[in-house]
């Protein structure tokens, strides 16, 4: 049978590193965006040529409902999912706590929180050995901001993967019965757009050197971890949060 991965956000970055790396190992997977089509087709037209299965959905991981469209299409179009990489997340603009606004705010916790929470939902109620599923895997994207805080940057990012963190190793033991095994990878330094987006684009360039391994990282380093959580060769494990951070 062939395994079905939902990747959100998974058009640039981390997402689209961990999308190719998975359809060359055999999984059928669905790129999630929610605003980049022409960057999800260009994947998907990549990962096809290359002989892969993929297809790009678009879809607000932050909406109740716009989850529960994307998942019905993809079941239609690739069948139920037997893996799921949380990896839609934003920081939003750099700034102290006393200067952001609150509507920064309420999305970094939408997308990154809420939308977590949804999409795994959706999840278990399709590989849950309870709901008449054959079990799967989920791998949420946290990050070493959880434990770092991010003072000066971002403090509500931090907060909001601290919440992945926890939501991480309560679902695995919830759901260890069930056929799911529930992991996260928390990378620290990625080149990535993640960083101009949030208003620094020399933010590697500057913080980099501080990162004990002395370099960043790759997005294909943070999808290898991701894929390891993945497979097989992780059966036994469940309820983790494997840091990528060089060190840091």
């Amino acid at each position: 049978m062939t395994e079905v991965l939902l990747i959100t956000g998974g058009a640039r970055g981390i997402g689209a590193a961990t999308a190719r790396l998975a359809a060359a190992r055999g999984y059928a997977v669905c790129v999630n965006y929610l605003r980049d089509k022409t960057a999800a087709d260009t994947l998907v037209a990549e990962i096809e040529a290359a002989g892969g299965r993929a297809l790009a959905l678009q879809g607000d991981v932050a909406s109740e409902t716009g989850v529960e469209r994307l998942y019905k299409v993809l079941d239609g179009e690739l069948g139920p999912v037997t893996a799921l990489v949380n990896n839609a997340g934003l920081t939003g603009l750099i700034s102290r706590l006393d200067e952001a606004e609150g509507g920064t705010l309420r999305r970094v916790i939408e997308v990154n929180v809420l939308g977590t929470f949804y999409c795994a939902r959706a999840a278990v109620r399709r590989m849950s050995t309870r709901h008449g599923g054959s079990g799967g895997a989920i791998v949420n994207l946290s990050s070493g901001a959880a434990t770092l805080g991010s003072p000066g940057e971002y403090v509500w990012y931090a907060a909001s993967k601290g919440a992945v963190d926890s939501f991480t190793l309560g679902l695995a033991k919830e759901v260890a019965g069930e056929g799911i095994r529930v992991n996260a990878v928390a990378p620290g330094m990625v080149a990535t757009e993640i960083h101009a987006a949030s208003g620094d684009a020399g933010r590697l360039e500057r913080i980099g050197g501080s990162v004990p391994i002395g370099r960043h990282a790759e997005p294909e380093e943070i999808a290898e971890a991701a894929l390891w959580l993945l497979s097989p060769a992780a059966s036994y494990v469940t309820g983790t949060i494997l840091r990528a951070a060089g060190g840091r």
